[in-house]
């Protein structure tokens, strides 16, 4: 999938958040390796560690409906009634999650800059992630 038409679909999944603690409404497309869109959109709770990012609901929901391979995920943020103008990349906790289940050289992040897709691999946000050795 395009990173311009991914982009989108993290734009109308934004529309779904839940953010009146932040005030900061974030939405997230993660596409599979086959092409299937599953959408996430920051979900926040008034004790703030049960909160959940964008992107791990738009992980979890791919996951639990049996997907293992992924290759993008688009992420758009901007105060919630705004339209996004700076990129919004993953947080540390999401760079780690979504490590776990993605090839980190290739998974692409797409974020939006000044109107443009700007793509990068998890690699280079997360270059020394934590690998559990079982």
């Amino acid at each position: 999938m395009d990173n311009g038409k991914l982009l989108k679909e993290a734009k109308e999944a934004r529309k779904m958040a839940y953010a009146p603690y932040s005030g900061f409404s974030v939405g997230a497309a993660l596409v599979t390796k086959e092409g299937k869109v599953y959408r996430g959109c920051n979900i926040e709770s008034s004790v703030f560690s049960p909160s959940l990012c964008a992107e791990r609901v738009a992980l979890a929901k791919a996951i639990s409906e049996g997907e293992k391979e992924f290759s993008a995920i688009a992420i758009v943020g901007a105060p919630s009634g705004e339209e996004p103008k700076d990129p919004c990349y993953p947080c540390g906790v999401c760079r780690q999650v979504l490590s776990e289940h993605v090839d980190l050289s290739a998974f692409r992040v797409i974020v939006e800059e000044n109107g443009k897709a700007v793509p990068c691999t998890l690699s280079e946000l997360l270059p020394k992630a934590f690998v559990f050795d079982k």
